[in-house]
């Protein structure tokens, strides 16, 4: 009989896209019960990934009397069906899973750090964040920062002991599907046609984002480095690939009004397969102000476009600047100007970036090294679990 391994995310998106694939190969060695709010969508994950599901309804705001619902209804059932591994997600998932863990008695609670939001916080708000955090890694019997600039992060901020933390690999939650994840798998006929559909010609340089369109994900930053240089090089197209979130951290009304009026600049929307825009684009530009290890960036290094991304924990380890992509400051529509210029005018340089990139993913982080290196961590404490409890 297989032991019982219960993940947790806030929302099952993160169980679907961050997550793909690994719930599936983990139920091939555990009975598998994927946690999330959202009813209607978890059921049609559950189905589609065949693993049993559990709906809690949580929120990714603050919202006390919410949480301790979500609480109390996530310990009758870890009561009721007694795992030996939870395994969360995501701060509020963090949070409810682990400290519902804890007091059921679950022997294994673990929690993957992906990012921190509440770096990007200041005054009374931050310091709720951080009390939080820290009763989080309290409970958890492990911390798994998913880059090693987290974890760095995580001990200056003290959240924890220093024994309770661990980068699994060389880091990422779940690595990359780099047989999915293949330039070769998009046909020309595929590519031209998303060409004429986007208006985009064989002459213009396409930089492409993929991601949320908000503010810490250094949208504003790019939108106005990229039309300063649309001056100098007026055939350059910059894609964006994701939706806007207009509630938790919207984007200055100037950046929306250059997005909705500049021709030049593309909109697409959320894409369940980002394949094609990868394909068609010249170099991903991700100017995020925080990342836990960012899934676009080794997308993009697979699929053989060299990146300009911040330099900030994630992005830093999977980017060594000049080899497969370029490495700019936070916050500094300058610098990000400056690499995006480069980048179409030196093309030795380019090509020499495009050719190391795929190369590098495939090395490091392909999704079944990172998988076998988290089954491994849960057979660790499968021999001792009697003594966890």
């Amino acid at each position: 009989m297989k032991n019982k391994l219960i993940r947790i995310t806030t929302v099952p998106i993160s169980l679907e896209k961050l997550l793909s694939g690994q719930l599936q190969f983990m139920n091939s060695y555990y009975d598998v019960t994927a946690i999330s709010s959202e009813k209607e969508n978890l059921e049609k994950l559950g189905k589609a990934i065949k693993v049993d599901i559990f709906p809690i309804e949580m929120t990714r705001q603050i919202t006390p009397l919410n949480d301790f619902r979500a609480v109390i209804r996530l310990y009758s059932f870890l009561k009721k069906t007694q795992p030996l591994i939870v395994h969360t997600h995501t701060p509020k998932a963090g949070i409810v899973g682990m400290l519902a863990a804890k007091m059921a008695g679950v022997p294994v609670r673990l929690h993957t750090v992906a990012g921190l939001p509440l770096l990007e916080v200041s005054g009374p708000k931050r310091k709720i964040l951080d009390a939080v955090e820290k009763l989080t890694y309290r409970c958890a019997t492990k911390i798994y920062p998913n880059s090693f600039g987290l974890l760095d992060i995580i001990r200056q901020n003290k959240f924890c002991k220093d024994n309770k933390l661990k980068v699994i690999a060389n880091g990422s939650s779940n690595g990359i599907d780099t047989s999915y994840f293949d330039p070769q798998r998009i046909s020309e006929e595929q590519k031209n046609l998303l060409k004429t559909e986007l208006q985009i010609n064989n002459d213009d340089f396409v930089f492409l984002f993929v991601g949320r369109l908000v503010k810490d994900k250094g949208i504003n930053e790019l939108v106005a480095a990229f039309e300063k240089l649309q001056d100098k090089i007026p055939n350059c197209k910059l894609l964006l690939v994701g939706a806007f979130e207009t509630e938790l951290d919207p984007l200055l009304t100037a950046t929306i009004n250059s997005i909705t009026t500049n021709h030049a600049i593309v909109t697409v929307g959320f894409q369940n397969d980002v394949r094609p825009y990868f394909a068609i684009s010249d170099c991903l530009v991700f100017p995020s102000y925080r990342e836990g290890f960012p899934n676009v960036v080794m997308q993009a290094g697979a699929m053989k476009l060299p990146s300009i991304v911040s330099d900030i924990n994630g992005c830093n380890e999977i980017i060594a600047d000049g080899v497969n992509g370029i490495i700019v400051p936070p916050k500094n529509e300058n610098t990000l100007l400056e690499a995006m210029g480069n980048v179409i005018s030196d093309k030795a340089l380019r090509d020499q970036m495009k050719n190391r990139s795929r190369e590098m993913i495939v090395l490091r982080y392909d999704q079944k090294v990172v998988w076998e290196a988290i089954l491994a961590e849960y057979r660790t404490f499968e021999s001792d679990s009697k003594n966890n409890r």
